[in-house]
């Protein structure tokens, strides 16, 4: 998909003939895009030369980004950031954040993504402000089939347009031509569009498992067909007139800015006695910007864009501009702020009910690009973007969604894992038939310490094979929630966040349909007080060697110090008061030393331990000194390492009082409940009970008993007053 990364500035250049470590050279591919060269030689540059300049350094992670290789893309960030730490810029920082969670690794997407909440950074236009900005994409109410195409190939295949009983697509796929020019951005042929025919089918195995299928593929010929780029074709509703994306160019002859580079425009074609003909290029292209990936308006009244032209929010946007006639068009406009970000808005697509969906890779989401979708209100303006979720997104790119006017069938594009080559298209279908037998597993994320709520943790929902088959994230309250989970199975419900031990719990669904279960989670933190607090780390008797259980405790320490740069910290070992007392002093100092270069040895800088120090039996914790006989678990209290947060533990403070507020919320909330739940029983009792009394006569005097309306107002004020 490395074609719709670049709608920002996809270019044809001239072939280069001359090769070499130069970072001139490594520069000259980059600038023209030709990511996969760049990489090549900028990474020879560091591992030959020795060249690790933050010049070097950041353009061969950003090569490996713009590539979708977001392994080597995480180690060249890294040791970006390692080496220029205060000279990162947060575009870089955020970047690093998505290639994380795209390798899952979210502690530490997750811990960098807060620094950059708490710096508040204007160059980025990200919602990282809500508290619940990890959202859940995982509980889906429809069961939805997804089905990697048989004719993907293993080039870039994606998009995916239906009319008629045909689907066009895109495909860089080779033809048999030796003068076939390559694509230096991704090796690969240049992207043509393709038709294919249409057909659902039903597997024989299952019966209800249907699947969307094309067969009989051929490439659209000349006038659309070129040497050149064309791809993301949209077609009017009776056929005759087709939008796509082509370079600058005539059809034969390629157009370049004044950089040398030629971007995308939009074209428009004809469909006459069979042929497709008057290809002609839309009135607002311009040579100097890209504008490509349209969509139509169900009433095919306003065309949607991509496009960087100046004056937009981010490296590319979403735009409109109205269909006044044949070939008239208005100005276009930019959706705004509520859908693009600083970041690509890319592969609009308008659906039959007027909602928009489009990739973007400036919202958090499950990877890079994801799909998203926006309601057109009457007005004109739009719903906040909300993201597709699993199984529509990846960890990887996926973009180009389209859904059928009837809603159930349709294609979206990805590079995820285990597909068939670069760019795969996925065929989906939407069943309204619920599966046999689910139940819903829920619960609640505490700290183990406070029994406060704990937000933002990544639960996963993992069956007997060890696979993930659904993941979500705690509200403001601790609340999760898996609904449709498959009766009859037995599951591992896993927790993590930064700064606490993973907790897990084991469950088994029954054969009661809809039936719920319960499983809470209490996460132990790590960080209390001014302390990084794991459980006691030991040593073989009258050593000081750290041992592989040791190891697996000081893990957390380096895990905590890698979320958190900014901590420097102090060691302390101590020992009971059973032996010499010289002796003890020596052998803990050295333990503890021991301790700091075990943490040394996993990366973190020398400078951010201030001291590592055996003290012995010189500080007891309680009152088990020389002389005094005291039990196992007593002396056990007087041994151990301690690990004392010494700079960098202000925001860490904040954030705990964050927590301990959560905690009173909570509490608050609770008391409200019982409040209403009181007063709605006791205007029960009222109506129920009083009526028919005595004084029934007197009540009736009461505007509430004469007018239902009034009292209705009544509670319902109650019910308002608790929610807020």
């Amino acid at each position: 998909m490395k074609f719709k990364k670049s709608l920002v500035s996809i270019m044809l250049m001239l072939a280069i003939t001359c090769f070499g470590q130069s970072k001139k050279v490594a520069d000259r591919y980059y600038e023209e895009f030709s990511y996969v060269q760049a990489a090549k030689l900028y990474k020879d540059l560091v591992l030959v030369k020795g060249d690790s300049s933050k010049h070097v350094l950041s353009r061969l992670a950003e090569s490996y980004y713009n590539n979708s290789d977001t392994n080597e893309a995480e180690i060249w960030y890294k040791k970006l950031i390692f080496n220029f730490k205060g000279e990162v810029e947060d575009k870089q920082l955020f970047k690093y954040a998505q290639v994380l969670r795209s390798n899952g690794n979210y502690k530490k997407s997750d811990s960098i993504l807060l620094t950059l909440v708490e710096k508040q950074s204007s160059s980025l236009n990200m919602e990282l402000q809500r508290e619940d900005y990890l959202l859940d994409y995982s509980n889906q109410k429809k069961r939805i089939g997804v089905r990697n195409l048989a004719i993907n190939t293993p080039y870039s295949d994606f998009g995916g347009f239906l009319l008629n009983g045909k689907s066009y697509f895109s495909s860089s796929i080779p033809n048999d031509s030796k003068k076939q020019k390559i694509y230096k951005w991704n090796n690969q042929p240049f992207l043509n569009i393709y038709r294919a025919e249409e057909d659902i089918q039903t597997l024989e195995e299952s019966k209800k498992d249907t699947i969307l299928v094309l067969s009989n593929v051929e490439k659209l010929g000349e006038p659309i067909a070129s040497e050149f780029h064309e791809s993301t074709p949209v077609f009017t509703k009776d056929g005759k007139t087709v939008y796509f994306t082509r370079n600058n160019s005539d059809g034969k002859r390629v157009r370049k800015n004044k950089k040398n580079t030629s971007n995308l425009k939009i074209y428009k074609a004809s469909f006459v006695n069979g042929f497709w003909v008057n290809v002609k290029e839309l009135p607002f292209n311009n040579d100097e910007y890209s504008i490509g990936h349209p969509a139509l308006s169900p009433d095919e009244k306003t065309l949607y864009f991509a496009s960087n032209m100046p004056g937009g929010y981010g490296e590319s946007d979403i735009y409109k501009v109205e269909i006044k006639g044949k070939d008239e068009y208005g100005v276009p406009l930019n959706l705004g702020k509520t859908i693009n970000t600083s970041e690509k808005e890319i592969f609009p697509y308008v659906s039959n009910d007027n909602v928009l969906y489009f990739s973007s890779n400036g919202y958090l989401g499950l990877g890079l690009l994801d799909i998203f979708h926006t309601k057109i209100k009457e007005d004109g303006t739009y719903s906040p973007p909300e993201n597709l979720g699993h199984p529509f997104n990846s960890k990887k790119d996926d973009f180009s969604f389209f859904i059928s006017e009837d809603g159930k069938r349709g294609f979206f594009s990805s590079n995820r894992d285990k597909g068939k080559g670069d760019d795969d298209i996925y065929s989906f279908f939407i069943y309204t038939d619920p599966p046999v037998c689910t139940q819903v597993v829920k619960g609640i994320i505490e700290n183990n310490k406070t029994n406060s709520p704990v937000d933002a943790v990544v639960i996963k929902l993992i069956n007997k094979d060890k696979q993930v088959i659904a993941e979500t994230v705690s509200d403001d309250l601790g609340n999760y929630i898996f609904n449709d989970v498959p009766c009859n199975g037995k599951y591992t419900i896993t927790a993590t966040k930064f700064d606490y031990r993973s907790g897990k719990n084991t469950i088994s669904t029954s054969n009661t349909r809809n039936n719920t279960i319960t499983t809470n989670l209490k996460l132990i933190p790590l960080i209390i007080g001014n302390q990084i607090v794991i459980k006691p780390i030991y040593f073989d008797y009258d050593k000081a060697v750290i041992r592989e259980d040791a190891e697996y405790e000081l893990e957390n320490i380096v895990t905590v110090m890698t979320n958190h740069p900014e901590l420097i910290i102090r060691i302390e070992s101590h020992t009971d008061s059973r032996g010499q007392r010289d002796y003890n002093k020596k052998l803990s100092d050295q333990r503890a030393k021991s301790t700091r270069d075990y943490i040394l040895s996993r990366g973190i800088a020398r400078n951010r331990i201030e001291s590592a120090i055996g003290y012995g039996e010189e500080k007891p914790l309680n009152n088990c000194t020389d002389g005094k006989k005291c039990s196992e678990k007593e002396y056990q209290l007087n041994r151990g390492s301690y690990f004392y947060i010494v700079k960098g533990g202000e925001s860490i403070k904040i954030k705990q009082e964050k927590e301990r507020e959560k905690e009173k919320k909570k509490k608050r909330i609770s008391q409200k409940n019982i409040e209403l739940k009181k007063s709605n029983n006791f205007l029960e009792f009222l109506r129920k009970n009083l009526k028919n009394s005595e004084k029934n006569s007197e009540l009736k005097k009461n505007k509430c008993f004469k007018e239902e309306e009034n009292c209705n107002k009544t509670t319902k004020e109650v019910k308002i007053d608790y929610k807020n």
